[in-house]
């Protein structure tokens, strides 16, 4: 163990020894019942008399920090480590609820999110992450795949992907319409990172950029961070509203469009292929990128069209797809497919960020497709969805005001509820919080954090967590509507 010392400082050796050591055990860095090393050692080690060492572990001892054991020398205290607290490690749940401004505050939802899940008793409508399932095969396939990628663990690898991988993710695109040769792509963390990297390669601060309202909170995040004005563009049921695009395109020159045509976050919508052929025709008219995000894509209930990308001939859209939403989130393998004039730009960029997508990562994904357990896996993912979709469905017509309304998405994870007007949701959604249940408040999906009064729901919860959830929301909402029925 090293603990830096300053010999020179008025601090006694023992009082920094101990000052190191509280730290870690009070960080959780030393577990509970961890051994300490011993007095002989940890003095050899710190070139320090055995004296000073004793002395460290005395006043560690005293704080009931560490306990010694006869003849087994000293261990850490389990009583030592705090219980986090709500905006200590990670952001107040409370807090995270109201958008400001800034890219933070997406951040900040982001590891509240995380943070509930170590929790009990609250019920997580907010996240995007879908339900837990198939992991004993899962565990199956990645003891395979470890075996399998054998040396290739102990070296870099292809920044742009492994090439099997690219093969099997291209076959697995021509389904969806896209023609892509593999060596076309790059894999990413994620599609979070796909996202910032052709962000960042398209846009620069003070540049426009045209994306629908609402939109996907972390996109916004990433343009923010750029310094890009964002121009929100309404959606109807059909999508972007194309006249309002038109015009915009005239008038501001954006240089990107960023969407997302199937199974859209936050609404749930699909955009039809006539609106996917239009958009690309405007863009193309105002010599316009795209950057089609199609995170959802493989969720879906019902056959959807083609990508805007598959339609693309004069090499404006770069396309984003991932594991995370029909795998396992944890796993961080997504996709891009770039224009090839923007290919090796992009590509250094992602060589300078990080090397390459964990090699072991990639080799389970690899052997999930090679298996055949990806497409049992979306068919029963499939069937979970639609039996929780129904069930939300169900709940709201029984629990919400007759006044809201809401979408009825053909897949993914969210639909979307427009609420009236003299609703306060952030307050709804704080209240919520206090009766464990958690809120994505629908103000986060805009850029300019206004747009109406709206809540996006994940519906891929069992429908038991589901019909208590929205009965809890449902009575809120109630309530409130009363309340401002009688101040009226």
């Amino acid at each position: 163990m090293k603990i830096p010392l300053d010999r020179q400082s008025p601090k006694p050796i023992y009082l920094q020894i101990r000052d190191r050591l509280k730290r870690l055990i009070q960080s959780g860095t030393l577990p509970p019942g961890q051994r300490l090393p011993s007095i002989r050692s940890l003095a050899n080690t710190l070139q320090v008399a055995r004296l000073t060492v004793i002395e460290a572990y005395g006043v560690l001892e005293a704080d009931n920090l560490i306990y010694a054991r006869q003849g087994s020398g000293y261990f850490v205290s389990h009583q030592t480590v705090p219980t986090p607290r709500l905006g200590t490690a990670f952001p107040s749940l409370q807090d995270a609820i109201v958008p400001d401004k800034d890219g933070g505050r997406f951040c900040d939802s982001f590891l509240a999110s995380i943070q509930v899940q170590s929790q009990t008793g609250i019920t997580d409508f907010s996240s995007g992450f879908p339900r837990p399932w198939g992991l004993q095969d899962l565990q199956k396939i990645a003891r395979r795949a470890v075996t399998e990628a054998g040396d290739t663990l102990f070296r870099y690898g292809f920044p742009g992907g492994q090439p099997i991988l690219q093969q099997q993710i291209a076959q697995m695109l021509v389904q969806q319409g896209l023609d892509v040769a593999p060596e076309q792509l790059i894999l990413t963390n994620g599609s979070q990172q796909g996202l910032s990297l052709a962000m960042r390669h398209y846009v620069r601060s003070g540049d426009r950029v045209i994306v629908e309202a609402p939109t996907y909170h972390g996109a916004v995040a990433i343009l923010e961070d750029i310094g890009a004005k964002i121009v929100g563009i309404p959606m109807t049921v059909e999508g972007m509203n194309l006249a309002i695009l038109e015009s915009c395109l005239q008038t501001h020159r954006p240089k990107l469009i960023y969407t997302i045509s199937t199974l859209h976050n936050p609404t749930g919508l699909t955009t039809s292929q006539t609106h996917r052929q239009q958009l690309l025709a405007l863009a193309s008219q105002y010599e316009c990128a795209i950057l089609e995000d199609n995170a959802y894509e493989g969720l879906n209930f019902l056959p959807v069209p083609a990508p805007i990308k598959a339609f693309d001939q004069q090499n404006l859209v770069t396309y984003i797809g991932t594991f995370s939403k029909t795998i396992i989130p944890g796993l961080r393998v997504g996709w891009m497919i770039v224009p090839d004039v923007e290919y090796q730009a992009i590509m250094r960029q992602k060589l300078l960020h990080d090397f390459h997508v964990s090699t072991i990562s990639q080799a389970i994904v690899s052997e999930y497709l090679a298996s055949g357990h990806y497409r049992r896996h979306l068919n029963q993912i499939r069937m979970q969805n639609l039996q929780s979709r129904n069930a939300m469905l169900q709940a709201l017509e029984r629990y919400f005001p007759q006044e809201a309304s809401w979408t009825v998405p053909e897949g993914g994870l969210f639909l979307w509820v427009h609420l009236p007007n003299c609703l306060s949701v952030q307050k709804i959604c704080q209240e919520a919080l206090s009766q464990g249940i958690l809120i994505a408040c629908g103000t986060a999906f805009f850029a300019d954090r206004k747009g109406y009064p709206a809540m996006r729901l994940n519906f891929s919860l069992l429908p038991e967590e589901i019909e208590r959830g929205i009965a809890i929301v449902g009575k809120l909402l109630q309530r409130h509507m009363i309340s401002n029925l009688k101040a009226v």
